[in-house]
């Protein structure tokens, strides 16, 4: 294979591996109201620039003189943003809705409390270890006003008398919302279990509901900063692991959702898990488990902001700075978690810019996808020219390079040195050929993880009836039966993009020769074979990515048309003048 051949198997394989291994590389008890009374001051964590401070007195905790059994309740709390039904039954969340976002399948706004169960609910709490049983009776509840709901019980615990209170506060217009947590001991024993006093966890899953066999672009990730840096885990199938690292907070998130827990106090946190086990039907959990270190005393108080909202810079950077929103929290730099490209992230920043400009001027994201692929592959246009100028030279070196490599065939060292000289005579800078591959390929990079991830393309119609969601791939029609390896549906803006990409390759082969030492199968299989694997690869991928590569091809066609124009043109010129500089040099 000649050193294209090369490049381009080379460069495929690495995309390939970006996809699918970095990308998806690049989870008995009474009851009594717990009301408010007088301010008990909460002291601050670094980070929290001015976090509000708890608004009662957990010595209230006191046991209801009420013993009966309560019947199980649901209630809402209901903002702006979200909708959330709350169970009295260990008072956790049974449902928890987005009301600015929709969910495409379902018709209905999208829901992040995911894979609920008897035993399994949002933000519930277990007594001791993220191992343990959640708590699953009906606590005593009172609504406070519409924004902030309480629930508590009481319960005996070793022999001992133990309240336990959750407190859920919310504000119109944010996504962030506050959860206390309060324990009221009759004695100063305070709560241990094997050095844990309970566990707080997520949702069993984060919604919305996905299928990881069919959408190989979506995956689940158990997300976690320690203070001065961010961390994701991809979660595998069936597991239950401890991170032993320090965290500052941690969560689930999904492609463009996430659940965030953040303690105000770090220093309570004794561990934290991530789970994808399998609980409910075949459905897996991706859940994180926060486990609070055992505490002496009678009372104690734990506060918690959660973010249950949209994975993207606009939304989640209103936390980072105190000023920006109605919590006055800041500090703790949760925009951290929005998906990037990793080392790249300065590139994508960019390109993630100028489409946002362009956006403005042209409010249909599909067509902003196609103006700055264009923009992009006009300012490579002089790159690509210089490459493929440089081939030409390659190719009016080659006899003399062959002759040197059969001279010297017993003599690598000799061998080297003397294709050095050849170039440097003839003028020839073999990187001069690398380097614009390699910025293209960071481009492709940078691109492919934006045009994946990038939150706006998220429900963003761009052709009615055919592309309504950039973020999955286009449909034509929905079959009743699964074809192996690509689904239920029947897309064509894949079999675009393998045309384009088979007519391409034709063009971009049919002016380089095959030479001597290439076998006609290896150029059949880059100029077939690839574009074909690459069908099935990229059959499901979203279509805001599918359009990109579509297009660059199509004017990468273009340019190479126009190139291979000039390169017939300048042949003898350029074979002339490389003569020249060797001057008829034997060797």
């Amino acid at each position: 294979m000649d050193k294209n051949t090369i490049w381009a198997i080379s460069l495929s394989t690495l995309v390939i591996i970006g996809a699918f291994v970095i990308q998806p590389m690049l989870f008995s008890q009474n009851q009594q109201i717990v009301s408010e009374a007088q301010t008990a001051q909460i002291e601050e964590t670094a980070g929290t620039e001015a976090a509000e401070s708890s608004n009662y007195d957990v010595s209230i905790l006191s046991a209801n003189s009420d013993e009966n059994q309560i019947e199980e309740k649901t209630y809402t709390v209901k903002t702006d943003k979200v909708e959330v039904v709350f169970t009295n039954k260990g008072g956790d969340i049974l449902s928890y809705k987005l009301l600015d976002h929709n969910d495409i399948d379902t018709k209905d706004f999208v829901q992040l409390s995911d894979n609920i169960s008897e035993t399994n609910r949002t933000l519930s709490l277990a007594i001791g270890s993220a191992d343990s049983a959640i708590l699953n009776d009906t606590f005593n509840t009172e609504v406070i006003d519409e924004n902030t709901i309480l629930f508590k019980r009481s319960f005996t615990y070793d022999g001992r008398k133990i309240t336990l209170g959750k407190k859920y506060t919310f504000k119109p217009g944010e996504y962030l919302f506050r959860l206390d947590v309060l324990v009221h001991c009759d004695d100063n024993y305070g709560l241990n279990q094997n050095g844990i006093a309970y566990t707080l966890r997520t949702s069993p899953q984060i919604g919305p509901k996905y299928d990881p066999k069919k959408n190989r672009y979506e995956n689940r990730q158990f997300v976690t900063y320690n203070g001065t840096k961010y961390k994701r885990v991809i979660l595998g199938n069936g597991q239950f692991k401890r991170y032993e690292k320090d965290t500052a907070w941690m969560g689930i998130a999904g492609k463009y959702f996430v659940e965030l827990v953040i303690p105000n106090d770090t220093t309570t946190i004794s561990d934290t898990w991530y789970s994808s086990k399998v609980e409910v039907g075949n459905y897996a959990n991706a859940q994180a488990f926060v486990e609070r270190s055992a505490f002496n005393g009678s009372d104690m108080q734990d506060t918690y902001y959660m973010y249950f909202g949209p994975r993207n810079d606009k939304d989640l950077k209103r936390y980072n700075v105190a000023e920006n929103n109605a919590w006055n929290f800041g500090g703790h730099k949760i925009s951290d978690c929005v998906q990037s490209s990793g080392w790249l992230n300065w590139l994508e920043t960019i390109l993630k810019f100028v489409m946002e400009l362009l956006y403005k001027v042209i409010p249909n994201w599909g067509v902003t996808i196609i103006v700055l692929t264009i923009i992009l592959k006009v300012l490579l246009f002089p790159l690509s020219k210089n490459q493929s100028m440089g081939t030409l030279k390659m190719q009016a070196i080659q006899p003399k390079m062959q002759a040197i490599q059969e001279k010297y065939k017993n003599d690598q060292a000799r061998m080297q040195m003397e294709v050095q000289k050849l170039y440097k005579e003839a003028g020839y800078n073999p990187v001069s050929g690398c380097l614009p591959m390699l910025f293209q390929f960071l481009i492709l990079f940078a691109m492919y993880n934006l045009f994946n991830n990038y939150f706006e393309f998220r429900g963003a119609m761009f052709i009615p009836n055919w592309i309504p969601d950039l973020s999955v791939g286009d449909s034509v029609k929905t079959l009743n039966f699964n074809i192996p390896a690509l689904g239920n549906q029947i897309r064509i803006l894949p079999v675009i993009y393998v045309i384009s990409q088979l007519l391409f390759g034709k063009i971009t082969q049919s002016f380089q020769p095959m030479g001597a030492n290439q076998s006609q199968a290896s150029m059949k299989m880059m100029m077939y074979g690839m574009p074909l694997f690459f069908f099935f690869i990229f059959y499901n991928a979203p279509a805001g990515l599918i359009l990109y590569w579509t297009v660059s091809n199509v004017f990468s066609l273009f340019q190479q048309i126009f190139i291979n124009k000039m390169m017939a043109a300048k042949r003898e010129e350029i074979a002339a003048s490389v003569n020249k500089k060797l001057g008829g040099k034997k060797r």
